[in-house]
């Protein structure tokens, strides 16, 4: 009968440091976990859709610009696009190229929350094609008015408007400006009107 109790001891003991020993390991990489079966959760909500996962944006419309390292807030907007301006130097003389003309671009800034910074540079024309071109850096005394600074300050409560230059090829169109600060993961666009 010892025997018997002894033996029936070894294997209780032996079955508890299975068990401890169990309990401390982690399961092998193909063996499913122990534990409930995993119920099925109501779907995430969707990302709020920026402005370019629609169709673009008309002349006129608005985005809200948000710096949160500097804590400002601006909105920002295409006004009018108009191509064939005529100055005192041609866009092509000015460049070298053929069968360039100078376009304006009006765009409008509003800080609505501290001191917003406002440049011409983050703007560029899309075409059809892919291309995209950029304002120009130069500017001539006949260029129309007002223009958009090169950079500026603008105090919360207070706007710039003004128009920018681009030598564009002058039998194409641009579809679309874009708004291409690294403010936006994906750059705010707005639709050019066909004329």
């Amino acid at each position: 009968m010892r025997t018997r109790t002894t033996a029936a001891a070894a294997l209780i003991a032996a079955g508890l440091l299975l068990t401890v020993t169990a309990c401390g390991t982690e399961p092998e990489p193909d063996a499913p976990a122990a534990g409930p079966k995993p119920t099925k959760s109501a779907p995430l909500p969707s990302p709020t859709p920026t402005p370019t996962e629609d169709a673009p944006l008309a002349f006129g419309e608005t985005v809200t610009v948000r710096n949160k390292d500097e804590g400002t807030e601006a909105t920002v907007a295409v006004v009018s696009y108009k191509q064939g301006i005529k100055a005192e130097v041609a866009a092509d003389e000015e460049f070298g190229t053929d069968g360039y003309v100078w376009a304006t671009l009006e765009l409008k800034l509003c800080s609505t929350k501290g001191t917003s910074g406002a440049t011409r540079y983050p703007w560029a024309l899309a075409y059809s094609d892919g291309a995209r071109i950029e304002p120009s850096g130069v500017t001539y005394g006949d260029f129309p008015k007002p223009e958009y600074p090169y950079e500026a300050m603008v105090k919360q409560g207070d706007c710039i408007r003004g128009k920018t230059m681009f030598a564009v090829p002058g039998d194409q169109r641009p579809e679309r400006v874009l708004y291409t600060t690294e403010l936006f993961d994906t750059p705010p666009e707005w639709s050019v009107p066909k004329s």
